[in-house]
């Protein structure tokens, strides 16, 4: 019987030429990746052997992962580079920091983007020379860092000469590859299965056998190949234990070969098993120190290939080694390699290796666990650092301790995504104490968030750990409040959570008087445009809600203030919230906006505060680039990109969403659309913005129904327009609705409501006197001028609008009044106003209004001008980007970097702008008008 199982190739012709094709492509520089899925030896790992044997003139590089390997952060992608890190001297200084602290070479907390970056160059340096294949067997194993970043580099090849092949168990618990283009395996047809039998077992086979072992096996070729062993075992005739699985068939018979081993040789292989470097010397000096003869042990073992390399024959040979092992043969096991181990250069295999070697509670193994999880944390290894800690937390003795230990491993479970865990965990906590008792309730609110299921919402859990600490701690009470306040805001029940929040200030050290509790607002998981900093609708990432990031110790001053004025919002109405808000939203660089950019975002829009709306979004993008962080960067591109769309800064905005989508592309994440909506609706393409409207999630529906509305006025289609405005409004969100209103009366008025225009503009003008702003009080002028007709209003609107950062909303002004001009029969002066109007409409791009505009203006008998072409109206999004980026100056290689792509696939994309502009060179772009006038030109 074959011990490579080479013959687990018949029956794959078609799987081998999905893998040529893959192959081929790379040689011709259209690199890609194939994700082989499938159940235990169903063939993955032959396959990938036999893909780089196919590999002629390829450089192949291998990296797998281990069942019962700690999680050290990036070792995975370290195994896979570590052949071609020569060319590490090749990339940009930062890029090469970030690998080398990645891999342990060098100190400092890697920046993930920088990483996959990093990693996209090393890999493109080394095709200088040859292409280039990466083989990842047992991806379903790897730490999560290299998980993350081997996904960043499969989305990222397409124009190089790399191949990318992974093999994945299935089910997997890695939720990186789920994007990738897939492949699964699937069981032997009955004739490749019979062959394959054949071909394993050479002597004579019972055809009772025969027929058991193919209903057993059901078409899997290692399970073809060791049923004959199991069998064998039992005496071929009389046929075999029932198993329970494939798996698990291989496992036993796995497992009855290396029972027939020595004791020496059999406990060598169980410390093979535990350690899965798979480094000789290490496994040498184990066994040493367990008074092995090495040497003599391993000339007896099948199944393992004791070389340069220590390797099983397959993943469930070394599986079945560890699992077949007596606790105590294990504990053996990691005792003796932890002794192996160098304290100094490798103290956290060493510290795992101790924690599996005991038998019970140790305190000195769970604090150098606790020291591991730190460094791992430091190295951008989170999921790593919720496995030491988790260890950590059992091998406490103190209870005190035990809980921190454990609150801490539910919070790194968390960022991973392990919810199962983290509830799990969270379950085991026992304290008396109001504190850690409220940081699970913190941790439970969390939870519940990010799951979307459970009893309670996360708001109970976030107002329960306020009840808990509003007598011993009223500060950190009032931080876990306004979490509550802002999660009902994210997910809906608003007033209610603000009444409840009123009861808990009320009994403890209140910061605002009595308030009657007011009526729910309508649930609703949309954030609208007035939260574009969330990401509860979108992508359920907890981060920007600060669930549970909240420390005890002294808060931002800024808290009471906007706790109190919340609540006054609420009791009291905009114009009373409005004092207590004003001077905590009118300070952008406040740091209670730095925790929550998201509310601080809603309540800027709310007060029509636009130097706040902007101010709040270019420092969160400012902490999302230091920060690294995959989750904060993208939704604050996504505010800033809103932003930009509403000072008419079109063109920054297209590159914000550009580089957004940009990550999400390389992420695998989905990307934002609110910003993308607000575009469309401004710039009014209709055909464009209807078939993107058309495909957001029914969860957006908010944003959708007031981006409708805005399209709808500007192309005077006023019934759409009053529907849309009338369903945006009614939801009552902040923010949102107060955007909503001046499109409800346009709207109403052009239809003849004038009850509805009269109501939605005593509503807009509480929420615009509130906040007291120029940008709130001319959209409000012009808004009291369509229902009054006074034609002083108009002119105060255009005189409060007078600003470069409110100039699409001057030029509604002047559109308006044109308009209404013209409507009293004062043709020339209506010529004047709607001359100005189209023109700043037309310079803006929005085409929308700009033509309404226009068709006023035929009306008065003058034609307007013809919008001039801009060259970026042929480009896509991320074409504009990378336009005015080369513009500027930038190579292919800082562009490639910026947009985590190859330089080679940025050059792809400059000749396909080049064609559409009809140009030939870096330079012609530069000249071009329009072209640089993005967020170098100070716009956005």
């Amino acid at each position: 019987m074959p011990e490579t199982y080479e013959d687990v190739l018949i029956g794959r012709q078609d799987d081998l030429r999905r893998l040529d094709a893959l192959l081929r492509a790379a040689r011709e520089s259209r690199g890609g990746a194939l994700v082989l899925r499938g159940e235990p030896g169903i063939g993955k790992s032959a396959l990938l052997r036999q893909s780089a044997e196919s590999a002629t003139g390829f450089l192949v590089l291998r990296a797998s992962g281990a069942e019962f390997e700690m999680e050290l952060p990036f070792a995975a992608l370290h195994q896979l580079l570590g052949p071609v890190t020569g060319h590490l001297e090749a990339l940009p200084a930062p890029h090469r920091k970030a690998l080398e602290v990645a891999f342990g070479l060098d100190t400092g907390t890697p920046d993930p983007f920088l990483v996959g970056v990093a990693s996209l160059g090393l890999l493109v340096e080394t095709v200088r020379e040859r292409p280039l294949l990466c083989v990842v067997d047992d991806a379903q194993w790897l730490d999560r860092a290299s998980a993350k970043a081997l996904a960043f580099l499969a989305r990222r090849v397409s124009a190089e000469s790399i191949a990318l092949v992974f093999a994945v168990r299935e089910p997997s618990p890695l939720p990186e590859f789920g994007g990738l283009p897939g492949h699964a395996l699937r069981g032997l047809g009955a004739a490749d299965a019979r062959a394959l039998l054949a071909a394993a077992v050479r002597a004579p086979l019972d055809e009772h056998v025969r027929a058991r072992i193919l209903a057993e096996a059901r078409g899997n070729p290692l399970a073809l190949v060791e049923l004959p062993r199991t069998a064998g075992l039992a005496g071929m005739a009389g046929g075999f234990a029932e198993p329970d699985s494939i798996p698990g068939v291989i496992e036993q018979s796995f497992r009855a070969r290396l029972a027939l081993l020595p004791s020496a040789a059999r406990l060598l292989v169980t410390v093979a098993a535990a350690d899965p470097i798979g480094d000789p010397e290490l496994l040498w000096r184990a066994a040493e120190h367990l008074g092995i003869d090495a040497a003599a042990a391993a000339e007896s073992v099948p199944l393992v290939e004791f070389g340069a390399r220590i390797r099983f024959s397959h993943p469930l040979a070394r599986s079945a080694a560890y699992r077949a092992a007596a606790p105590e043969e294990r504990r053996r096991a990691h005792g003796a390699l932890a002794a192996a181990t160098d304290p100094v250069t490798d103290p956290d295999r060493r510290a795992w290796h101790r924690a599996q070697a005991g038998a019970g509670p140790d305190e000195q193994v769970a604090a150098e666990l606790e020291a591991s999880a730190t460094r791992a944390q430091e190295r951008g290894g989170v999921a790593a650092a919720a496995a030491f800690l988790e260890r950590s937390a059992a091998l406490t003795i103190s209870p005190v301790r035990r809980a921190e230990r454990t609150l801490a491993a539910v919070r790194a479970k968390l960022s991973v995504g392990d919810f199962d865990a983290a509830a799990d965990l969270l379950a085991t906590v026992r304290t008396d104490d109001p504190g850690r008792a409220a940081r699970a309730d913190l941790l439970r609110g969390r939870l519940s968030f990010a799951r979307r299921r459970g009893d309670e919402g996360p708001t109970a859990h976030l107002l329960r750990a306020a009840a808990r600490l509003a007598a011993t701690d009223p500060a950190w009470s009032r931080e876990c409040s306004l979490d509550a306040v802002e999660m009902g805001l994210l997910l809906g029940g608003f007033e209610e959570v603000v009444e409840a929040v009123r009861e808990t200030e009320t009994r403890g050290d209140p910061v605002s008087g009595a308030a009657e509790s007011g009526t729910a607002a309508p649930g609703t998981t949309d954030s609208g445009t007035a939260a574009p900093g969330t990401t509860a609708p979108e992508t359920a990432a907890p981060e920007t809600a600060a669930l549970g990031k909240v420390a005890p110790g002294s808060p931002p001053s800024g808290t009471p203030a906007v706790l109190t004025g919340l609540i006054s919002l609420v009791s009291d109405g905009h114009l009373t919230a409005g004092d207590i808000l004003r001077p905590v939203v009118g300070d952008p660089g406040h740091e209670v906006w730095a925790r929550r950019p998201s509310l601080g975002f809603m309540l800027a829009t709310e007060l029509w505060h636009f130097e706040s709306l902007h101010g709040i979004a270019a420092r969160a993008v400012t902490a999302g680039r230091e920060s690294g962080s995959f989750h904060a960067l993208p939704i604050a591109l996504a505010m800033r990109a809103t932003a930009a769309v509403h000072r008419g800064a079109f063109g920054a905005a297209a590159e914000l969403i550009s580089e957004e989508e940009a990550i999400a592309d390389a992420t695998g994440a989905a990307p934002l659309v609110y910003p993308r909506l607000h575009l469309a609706a401004l710039r009014g393409r209709r055909e464009e913005a209807v078939a993107l409207f058309a495909s957001v999630d029914h969860r957006m529906s908010l944003s959708v129904q007031w981006a409708t509305a805005v399209l709808s006025n500007g192309l005077a289609d006023y019934p759409a327009a009053l529907k849309a405005a009338r369903q945006a409004f009614e939801y009552g969100a902040i923010g949102t609705a107060g955007l909503a209103l001046p499109e409800l009366v346009e709207a109403a008025v052009r239809c003849g409501e004038p009850e509805t225009a009269a109501a939605a503009h005593a509503a807009l003008r509480q929420r615009t006197q509130a906040g007291r702003q120029a940008w709130g009080l001319g959209v409000e002028a012009y808004a009291r001028a369509l229902v009054t007709g006074d034609e002083s209003a108009y002119q105060e609107a255009i005189d409060l609008l007078d600003d470069s950062s409110l100039v699409v909303y001057r030029a509604r002004a002047q559109l308006l009044y044109g308009e209404w001009l013209r409507r009293q029969g004062r043709r020339r002066d209506a010529r004047s106003a709607l001359r100005l109007a189209h023109g700043t409409l037309s310079d803006l791009g929005m085409e929308a209004f700009a033509e309404r505009a226009a068709g006023e203006l035929r009306a008065t008998g003058e034609q307007a001008r013809s919008r001039t072409a801009q060259a970026t109206d042929q480009l896509t999004m991320q074409e504009v980007h990378i336009a005015r980026l080369v513009a500027d100056g930038a190579t292919s290689k800082e562009v490639a970097a910026k947009l985590f792509l190859s330089p080679r696939t940025v050059d792809a994309h400059l000749r396909n702008i080049f064609r559409k502009l009809g140009l030939t060179s870096r330079r012609q772009l530069r000249d071009l008008p329009g072209i640089r006038q993005g967020l170098s030109g100070g716009q956005a």
